[in-house]
């Protein structure tokens, strides 16, 4: 590197001593940033460093935790065999609920091997003859797709427009049937030549290990990038391209816009940006992608921006994604550390013959107690949608811990309700996304149904039912305003419903629920009933139900209490603004769809049923669990607790038996309820303000008809 000529030997020595301790003066300053520094107004205006890196006249700050080199070439730096280890050691869970459930596998999807174990190579090709071995390390996505890396840190050489900004640029952003200026389907690259870029901005030291992409979601346009190489850099400036030996890598990308592939870097590189430099794209389209970027922040304790955004959770539950087995298995763990509070019990079973297991946790499981309201969660409807899956395994978990403890609020709730979660309405969905892991599924495999039907959205159409006989003037004289009988058709065995539908009709029939909430994902809000238009062909209008005030407090007991619905500043999902509207919205005014489970269960039965949607990605990576946990657990609670809202009682006759199926009518609202086979009944009501109660006709007032109460919190 120094030519010791002109006696220059001994000063090359020093020169070497001198960058040597500069070089160690730097490591110690790096990441230290002042707190009063506002990160957002110096990347808009300057994009300056947020805290010192090595600068462009210092190559060597890169580093790559890489096998030797072919012969020939040098020997970049290694890194100590501590630091490997300690990169290598996951923390243990000290609950016994983890200790005792089944142990995680590594990473968050199968790993492939081949037969004689190795790990597979990267779908890369190379423009040299070198090939070096992958070193597989499992690095979390980063967290494009959640939302963790928001906008500012998003950059592209050219945009097409606005809409397909880099901001857009994002794994599984959606752009719906509207396809506009602000909210399209991808980053799209103004020019289609191989010198346009997408850029990530870690804003620190970052191991990133590999890339995920996709092309563009459009319903018009088939846009994908078909192979591209990969840069790293630590000061946005001086670029170093990914090698595979002597020559540029070039990386194998896309062949169709939905499905993300990924790809390995051969080596682990440690900078501060990345960047994806498409070289081929789709014939027929242009240069468009979606993408994840895979990485591990270095250790930096100094790093302010990290620790002010830190999310964490105290809660000691098994943080995992869990497959079937899994999880049985941990579902019969929390019955045994909790056995008298909690039963496992099954409502069916899938297309394929898997068991539709649920858990009931109350102080006297298995029954029904008179003047205690039962509430259910359900998840996974769609199969893709784990985080709701995930999150009802947290709860139960916590739910037992925390009344083993002796938790008031969670004694008191148990004590007072009959609780009932359903995790995986879909397994057979579920093992399909599973299968390929949190991010390469993309938006919709596993969604379905074995048999391709989205169970949601499979229950009978009771609201053209009702809104037939009320325009026909029919209803109460020929059809009642609640509980509307299931069409015939529906019932024959060929019809077009799935197995998981039925199983789930008997249990809404068989147990009196008076509240309901169905965990989805993909989405930032708690939408509620009707969801369908009045009008045909309308894809999207207002169309509230009678107890339309009632629905908006229920669905604000979530969206509030959650920790990003209602946030203003918070960076949209995908195309809709939701917590403009405080984090809720009425179905039909979303999108329009018959048969939903909500409607179903509002027009046939008396539970008050709502969609939350719980995250942007519908498959975060397991290592997301704990954050999502911290943000939906207050409002699992809370909205649990509203089943308690508004009026109950008992319909007796004069020998104090209760009389089943009487109706109880709310004055101002044209929707009434059925008592229960043992007499008791609940309204549900809007906090601070008690209607007039009235009964079913043909009682005497002595017969004490009617004896409630109402229960505010």
């Amino acid at each position: 590197m120094f030519s010791p000529t002109h006696g220059g030997r001994c000063r090359s020595l020093l020169t070497l001593s001198l960058l040597g301790l500069l070089g160690s003066l730097l490591d110690v300053s790096r990441g230290h940033t002042s707190q009063d520094e506002d990160y957002y107004i110096r990347e808009l205006l300057s994009r300056e460093l947020y805290s010192r890196f090595p600068g462009p006249e210092d190559p060597a700050s890169f580093s790559s935790e890489a096998p030797e080199p072919p012969s020939g070439e040098r020997p970049g730096p290694k890194t100590a065999k501590k630091d490997l280890k300690d990169q290598r050691v996951k923390s243990s869970q000290t609950d016994k609920i983890s200790s005792d459930a089944k142990t995680a596998k590594p990473g968050n999807k199968k790993v492939e091997k081949n037969k004689k174990g190795s790990l597979k190579t990267p779908n890369s090709i190379s423009e040299g003859e070198g090939h070096y071995k992958p070193a597989r390390e499992e690095c979390p996505p980063m967290g494009l797709e959640t939302l963790k890396i928001d906008d500012f840190q998003l950059h592209a050489s050219t945009m097409r427009r606005y809409g397909l900004g880099a901001h857009r640029g994002r794994l599984n952003i959606q752009a719906g049937l509207y396809e506009d200026e602000f909210y399209d389907g991808g980053w799209c690259a103004g020019r289609t030549d191989p010198l346009q870029w997408f850029e990530v901005d870690a804003r620190r030291l970052t191991k990133f290990t590999g890339v995920i992409t996709q092309g563009r979601s459009s319903f018009w346009s088939s846009d994908w990038v078909t192979s591209y190489k990969v840069q790293v850099s630590n000061d946005s400036h001086t670029w170093v391209t990914i090698k595979n030996g002597t020559k540029d890598m070039i990386f194998m990308g896309n062949k169709e816009k939905e499905i993300p592939v990924r790809n390995e870097l051969p080596v682990p590189m440690i900078a501060r940006y990345i960047r994806v430099n498409p070289r081929t794209w789709h014939s027929s389209g242009s240069i468009c992608m979606r993408v994840e970027i895979l990485g591990c922040p270095m250790p930096d304790p100094n790093n302010y921006y990290h620790r002010r955004n830190e999310v964490t959770t105290t809660d000691k539950l098994d943080f995992r994604h869990h497959n079937y087995k899994e999880m049985r298995q941990m579902m019969k763990v929390v019955n045994e550390m909790c056995p008298n509070i909690t039963r496992i019990y099954n409502i069916g079973k899938s297309h394929n013959g898997l068991k539709l297991y649920a858990i009931e946790i109350s102080d006297n499981p298995g029954e029904h107690e008179l003047g205690e309201p039962e509430f259910r969660y359900t998840a996974g409807s769609h199969g893709n949608e784990v985080l709701g899956r995930e999150l009802l395994l947290l709860l139960m978990q916590f739910m037992c811990q925390e009344y083993l403890s002796g938790n008031p609020r969670i004694r008191h709730l148990v004590d007072e309700t009959r609780i009932h979660l359903l995790p995986s309405v879909n397994p057979d969905g579920y093992e399909k996304a599973f299968e390929v892991g949190s991010e390469l599924g993309g938006w919709s495999l596993g969604r379905w149904s074995q048999d391709g039907l989205d169970i949601h959205h499979n229950f009978p159409d009771l609201n053209s039912i009702l809104w037939e006989a009320e325009a026909k003037k029919w209803v109460p004289r020929k059809l009642f305003n609640h509980h509307v009988p299931i069409p015939e058709w529906y019932q024959m065995k060929n019809a077009t419903v799935a197995m998981e539908t039925r199983a789930l009709i008997a249990w809404m029939e068989k147990i009196p629920f008076v509240l309901g909430g169905n965990v989805q994902g993909g989405e930032l809000v708690v939408t509620f009933p009707y969801d369908m238009t009045r009008i045909p062909g309308r894809t999207r209008e207002q169309t509230p139900t009678p107890d339309d005030h009632v629905f908006h407090w229920l669905a604000f007991s979530y969206a509030s209490t959650h920790r990003l619905m209602t946030d203003a500043s918070r960076r949209i999902c995908h195309t809709e603004d939701f917590a403009k509207e405080d984090g809720t919205i009425n179905g039909a005014s979303w999108h329009t769809a018959p048969g939903s489970m909500n409607d179903f269960s509002y027009l046939h039965t008396n539970c008050f049923e709502l969609s939350m949607y719980v995250g942007c990605d519908k498959f975060p990576h397991e290592s997301e669990l704990p954050v999502e946990w911290e943000n939906n657990r207050e409002s699992l609670l809370v909205f649990m607790e509203q089943v308690h809202r508004g009026i109950k009682g008992v319909v007796r006759d004069v020998q104090g038996r209760g009389i089943a199926n009487a109706t109880i009518s709310v004055e101002g609202i044209s929707h009434d309820i059925r008592t229960t086979a043992d007499g008791d009944y609940w309204r549900l009501l809007k906090p601070w303000g008690v209607q007039n109660l009235s009964q079913s006709p043909g009682l005497h007032a002595g017969q004490q008809g009617v004896r409630g109460h109402a229960k505010y919190f």
